[in-house]
């Protein structure tokens, strides 16, 4: 790996100590190489849904304690949080692994595929490891091995917390980082600043992606029930036929973004997902319920396209005699990397991966539940590669689906990074 000037200065500036850290942190990443790919690979074995998380946090909490950290269980029913005092005075820092699997059945020919079954939705489904939270988790074990290694040296405080319901709580049930919060995961210590990757096949391994600012969307979830009046559908004069109203809403709300909002400025997207209504060739029915997705990365746009979503669908309705029911949850923020933490730790990045491997990603449509985290205290939120290079990323299976899979090579990066991010924050703070 070549390192640029920039970067070279940039090592230059910390104290000798911390360049000797950095450089006994780097050799045990090496060492601990085996065993996170162990572990990713014991932990996609053996997949858990989200607040499910029971075997996953019983390895963390083991790990952790053995380790020496201060561990707390149970928190947002099944998250972690490891508490490692280092040996001089300094800042707080927190590192962040998501837990929880998907109802995915894996496709992947693995020796370690998944072959967990379970009922999901009323409907059988196989669970996977389909988004690399797995690898986020073995990652954070080897960050937390090679930090208790270094304790003396550390100037610092480091908080590991290991969240579970990423993907979001089963229905009816609270969960994820807003209810790791609620539950006082940042207190008794507060963290400073907080830190967070995301392993996916969007980048080649070896590469970070990184994004200041807005970098993933606030995701909404959107309900609409259109009731009609059933009847024979042999004769829809004598009722209101809500799947026509239902079909007409889907088209109304598709011009919201495409020509009511000023797109130019920030982009949104609103889709439906799911429709679900009558049950037999000749009847209409009373009913139509339709489920679908908000994404967007501005509040005031965000409220603004919910008022025209309800005007839309109820204005629709009411024109053909039905009615329509809009709820929308709002279960992900927007998630943004503080700026001047982003601008601080780029260098930190640059050097770990090399300059070229460190690249200004586009704002994902995706969301994350990190956004939470870092409303709280300033956040930065990165992507590690994990396709092989020289695959083309257009033709490689994208998270949450059955083909997803990642190249273990990248893993080692990624506790590079985490050590990395940690370190030189706490150097430039004790400074």
């Amino acid at each position: 790996m070549r390192l640029t000037l920039a970067a070279v200065l940039a090592v230059a500036t910390l104290p000798a100590a911390a360049q000797s850290l950095q450089s006994r942190l780097d050799s045990l990443a090496d060492t601990l190489e085996p065993k996170v790919i162990e572990w990713r690979r014991d932990i996609h074995s053996n997949p858990e849904l989200g607040n499910r998380e029971t075997r996953t946090a019983a390895l963390v909490a083991e790990h952790l304690k053995a380790l020496g950290y201060d561990v707390r269980t149970g928190v947002a029913v099944t998250g972690v949080v490891g508490v490692l005092r280092g040996g001089k005075p300094g800042p707080v820092v927190a590192l962040r692994a998501d837990m929880d699997a998907l109802p995915v059945t894996e496709e992947v020919d693995l020796p370690f595929a998944s072959k967990v079954r379970t009922t999901y939705g009323g409907k059988e489904t196989g669970v996977m490891h389909a988004c690399g939270h797995d690898t986020h988790v073995a990652m954070l074990m080897g960050a937390a091995e090679a930090l208790a290694a270094v304790r003396d040296q550390l100037p610092g405080t480091v908080k590991v917390i290991f969240q579970p319901a990423e993907e979001g709580p089963p229905p009816g049930e609270k969960g994820g980082a807003a209810l790791m919060l609620e539950e006082g995961v940042f207190q008794d210590p507060k963290p400073e600043a907080i830190f967070g990757l995301h392993i996916g096949s969007m980048i080649h391994v070896g590469q970070i992606g990184y994004r200041s600012g807005p970098a993933m969307a606030a995701a909404d979830v959107l309900r609409i029930t259109v009731k009609g009046r059933q009847t024979h559908g042999a004769s829809p004069w004598n009722g209101v036929d809500p799947i026509v109203v239902a079909s007409q809403i889907v088209l109304g709300l598709q011009t919201i973004v495409s020509r009511q909002v000023n797109i130019s400025r920030e982009p949104a997207v609103v889709t439906i997902g799911g429709i679900d209504g009558g049950i037999r060739f000749n009847i209409i029915p009373d009913k139509v319920t339709m489920v679908g997705t908000i994404r967007t990365f501005d509040e005031a746009l965000r409220d603004d396209i919910h008022h025209r979503i309800k005007l839309t669908a109820e204005s629709i309705a009411a024109a053909s005699g039905a009615t329509a029911e809009v709820v929308i949850d709002k279960p992900y923020a927007v998630t943004i990397n503080d700026p001047a933490l982003t601008e601080r730790m780029l260098p930190t990045l640059k050097r770990v991966a090399g300059d070229s491997n460190v690249v200004l990603r586009d704002r994902v449509m995706g969301a994350e539940d990190f956004s939470f985290f870092a409303q709280q205290v300033p956040g930065l939120f990165v992507f590690l590669g994990g396709t092989p290079v020289g695959q083309e990323i257009d033709k490689t299976p994208s998270n949450h689906s059955p083909k997803f899979s990642i190249d273990e090579s990248a893993l080692k990066l990624g506790v590079r990074a985490l050590l990395n991010l940690t370190v030189d924050y706490m150097a430039s703070e004790s400074r």
